[in-house]
């Protein structure tokens, strides 16, 4: 969004790192030599972005509230580096949280047709219903089947671990 909205060349090359980074990880282990690479190209990278927007200051030297989104863009990188590049080192660290943002879409979809839950306890009750078929649908549960034995009273049980 920074690089389309905003125009900052900074934040195409960050994208362009952060994925030939995960192609590499895709590929096997990296070297040790590569990961201290990818680690400068970031730093250098938020140093650009730094340059286009530095942090707002107020007389007494604190951050003003209200920063740019490019700013605040940078300061999250900056501050959650280690997650950001956690899947170079992890490999049970998936490369995007797609399955995370998956997970709250439905809810968010419901709230915006509906314009809200009614209750607290309806909005549970959804959220439950989903968490249970979701974890049915990754098991590879045929989840009408599913659903009909639930309304019978016989639960399928969930696989742990």
């Amino acid at each position: 969004m920074v690089h389309e909205l905003y125009g900052q060349r900074w934040a195409k090359r960050m994208i362009d790192l952060l994925v030939t980074a995960n192609r590499e990880v895709a590929d096997g282990p990296l070297t040790d030599d590569r990961m201290v690479q990818i680690n400068a190209d970031y730093t250098a990278l938020l140093a650009q972005g730094d340059k286009v927007h530095p942090i707002k200051k107020r007389k007494d030297g604190s951050a003003q509230r209200g920063q740019s989104t490019p700013t605040n863009l940078l300061r999250r990188l900056r501050e959650h580096r280690d997650d950001v590049l956690r899947f170079l080192s992890d490999p049970e660290v998936p490369f995007t949280n797609n399955i995370a943002e998956q997970a709250v879409r439905m809810p968010k979809v419901k709230q915006k047709i509906s314009g809200c839950f009614r209750t607290f306890d309806g909005a549970a009750a959804f959220c439950t219903i989903r968490s249970y078929l979701e974890t049915l649908r990754k098991q590879g549960v045929d989840l009408l089947h599913a659903l009909i034995q639930s309304f019978q009273g016989e639960t399928q049980q969930l696989a742990t671990g």
